[in-house]
């Protein structure tokens, strides 16, 4: 049995009256006092699209004209490519890393 008895009521919602008087509510409260997480179902948001931040990035140009070929034989913009490459490569790490290889 966890912490929270089965049979303890949650405490009710409070209505907030800005979205930052809710995350002030939130960065101070347990959440399970509020919300079963036992039933939880996960949401899937397939046309969310992930927050971007520009960063500038010097490579050598040689690198850069094979990356602009590979591009164009995949018929891709090379910056799409680059990022492809790196989501592989860092997924490929992190899986490493969790098998402890």
């Amino acid at each position: 049995m966890s912490a929270r008895s089965r049979k303890q009521a949650r405490k009710s919602l409070p209505r907030f009256a800005s979205e930052e008087k809710e995350r002030e509510f939130w960065a101070a409260q347990d959440s399970t006092d509020y919300v079963d997480w036992s039933k939880a179902v996960r949401v899937v948001l397939p046309n969310l699209k992930p927050s971007t931040a520009t960063i500038s990035l010097r490579l050598p140009a040689s690198m850069l004209e094979d990356l602009k070929v590979l591009a164009n034989k995949w018929d891709v913009p090379y910056q799409s490519l680059l990022k492809v490459f790196l989501s592989e490569r860092i997924e490929r790490e992190l899986k490493k890393q969790k098998s402890g290889v």
